[in-house]
């Protein structure tokens, strides 16, 4: 991974973000016979060695779940020391962890929490990056599911279909998922709280709490109240949430995005 980001950076010319996370979903383990009790541990480990790698010529690594003897990372990152990092968070647990290891932090509306619910997980993420003693602003970045057309309706009811299918599957994928082994208590509650908060939501709790739909003035309005109430410092955002959406209403949206939205932030 540290040689495959690497070399994406050179070919990028230094414009490459590392967005990191160690899943949702129990499942991912499943597929290489890891269990999922040891994620968190194992995720660690593998940032540690991916920034040795870049950071040293050669190095020896011994840790619970990887040793390695003097290997060398080829090549290093075109940036220097190393891309901009960010973590994802999903789990309430998650937050302050990314906080007292001083990453920006990339929140996603869309598996439980809502727009404007995630703010006191914000705050918290915000405290321990301050209780750690970390230097400079905590960032967030926002990944959200956005969609804009020349109306209202369109907006709406465009993408639909997709949209709905993307959130009842997320809530049978979590569900599932809450009775693994290997997920915490803490995390067992916060699993089930999130598929039953999604296997009741209609349509409308969708437009208002888990995605960024409407016109191109609506979706501008919208962007910069979610800025004042959980201070972001970048959106990421998902033209085809739950992958079912027209191509040719895709690139409508991307249109309007580029030519009418973006320009308002600058």
């Amino acid at each position: 991974v540290a040689e495959e980001i690497a070399t994406l950076d050179h070919i990028s010319q230094g414009r490459l973000d590392f967005g990191i996370g160690r899943s949702t979903f129990p499942t991912t383990y499943d597929s290489y016979g890891i269990p999922y009790s040891e994620s968190r541990e194992r995720f660690l480990e593998c940032l540690e060695i991916i920034l040795k790698g870049w950071s040293t010529e050669r190095f020896s690594y011994e840790g619970q779940y990887y040793k390695f003897q003097d290997v060398c990372v080829v090549p290093k990152p075109f940036q220097n020391p190393h891309p901009p990092i960010s973590i994802g968070a999903t789990s309430v647990e998650s937050f302050e962890m990314v906080g007292h290891m001083g990453y920006p932090i990339l929140v996603n509306p869309s598996r439980g929490f809502s727009l404007l619910g995630m703010a006191p997980h914000i705050q918290q993420y915000r405290r321990a990056w301050q209780e750690a003693g970390h230097q400079g602003q905590a960032e967030v970045g926002l990944r959200v599911p956005m969609y804009v057309a020349e109306t209202a309706d369109r907006a709406y009811s465009e993408p639909q279909e997709s949209t709905m299918f993307q959130i009842r599957r997320l809530a049978n994928v979590i569900g599932a998922s809450g009775s693994h082994t290997g997920v915490s208590a803490v995390s067992l509650e916060d699993r089930n709280a999130q598929a039953n908060l999604l296997a009741d939501m209609n349509y409308d709790d969708v437009l208002r709490d888990k995605v960024i739909y409407g016109t191109p003035g609506e979706v501008v309005e919208r962007i910069r109240q979610l800025d004042d109430e959980l201070g972001l410092t970048q959106i990421i955002y998902e033209v085809n949430f739950g992958c079912r959406i027209p191509y040719e209403m895709q690139v409508n949206c991307l249109k309007l995005m580029m030519e009418r939205v973006v320009p308002e932030f600058g």
